[in-house]
């Protein structure tokens, strides 16, 4: 049996993948060089791409998903 997902887990599910990613290294505690390392983004880019990534995660979190037919 598996875990129900949080809903900020299904929201970042829904993120593209740099978004998703930058904030999942965020919240491990990876420092800022590292993740403009594995994001493949300068230094300087960081803060921006972090800023979007929060407003698309708020807004995916105020986003019902839209379910496939035949899923509950």
């Amino acid at each position: 049996m598996t875990t129900p997902l949080t809903p900020r887990e299904q929201a970042l599910r829904r993120l593209p993948q740099p978004y998703s990613l930058a904030l999942r290294l965020r919240d491990a505690g990876v420092p800022d060089d590292q993740m403009c390392n594995y994001l493949d983004i300068d230094t300087h880019a960081l803060p921006l791409l972090l800023e979007l990534a929060d407003a698309k995660l708020t807004a995916a979190l105020h986003t019902t998903p839209v379910q496939s037919e035949g899923q509950p």
